[in-house]
């Protein structure tokens, strides 16, 4: 086993191989994620975002190769340990919001931060910031069914941030809006990351989306194509004002 990351690097991977049922996605994959950074990972459709972002979180186990976690290692954990380490240190906001459809909107919000021991009231009231935040307050008693899908789509990137984890994971998250919903979305995420110390992880096909992030790498047929690099600062005047 290697040593142990750099001592600024959240997350830290390398050489990850992974495959489904015998199909490569994953070919030898390195990086590091510096802690309270906005990560972003480019690449088309099938080009192993999503499954290393999977690995990444210890949602996959990995075939070969390491994934460190704040310098503890994710891929000797037994299957119970990372979920206890997705549950407890980690946020996930996919394309899909996955809401809780017998619970409202501010209920799905609350539930993650109930279910790390917080009171009711606490737990219900930052569901509601981050409700307003995210510009669906008035959908708070609404359950999934009677909202519109980039309704939904909010609710469920409230629900990530809402218990200040250490790591969101962006699975192509704004992919049910249009392009100014798009863009206050992911204000609103790199925003909360950088204010809170949060690391941000975002994987997207869109690269205009990707310059909302520190950093970017691209990924191709399972491979980085180059290293990290720096984003050039976004033009503050092309983004549509939002909260």
């Amino acid at each position: 086993m290697s040593a142990a990351p750099p001592d600024n690097d959240v997350l830290w991977a390398r050489g990850i191989v992974k495959s489904h049922h015998g199909t490569p996605a994953l070919r030898g994959v390195s990086l590091g994620v510096h802690e309270g950074e906005v990560f972003a990972v480019t690449g088309p459709r099938g080009s192993g975002k999503s499954t290393l972002l999977g690995c990444l979180s210890g949602l996959l186990p990995v075939d070969e190769g390491e994934v460190w976690f704040n310098s503890g290692p994710v891929h000797t954990l037994s299957r119970t340990g990372r979920e206890k380490l997705r549950r407890e240190r980690f946020g996930f906001v996919g394309s899909e919001p996955h809401l809780v459809p017998e619970l409202t909107a501010r209920e799905n919000v609350a539930l993650p931060l109930l279910l790390a021991g917080a009171g009711h009231k606490a737990a219900h009231a930052a569901a509601g910031e981050w409700l307003e935040r995210l510009d669906v307050a008035d959908c708070a008693a609404l359950r999934p069914a009677d909202l519109l899908q980039s309704q939904r789509q909010r609710i469920a990137v409230a629900r990530a941030l809402a218990p200040l984890p250490t790591v969101v994971f962006a699975d192509d998250p704004t992919a049910p809006l249009h392009r100014e919903a798009q863009d206050q979305v992911l204000r609103i995420l790199s925003s909360a990351a950088r204010s809170h110390r949060l690391t941000l992880v975002l994987a997207t096909h869109d690269p205009e989306l990707a310059r909302y992030a520190d950093r970017t790498v691209a990924l191709v047929d399972g491979r980085l194509t180059g290293p990290a690099a720096p984003v050039p600062p976004r033009d503050a005047s092309a983004v549509p004002a939002g909260r």
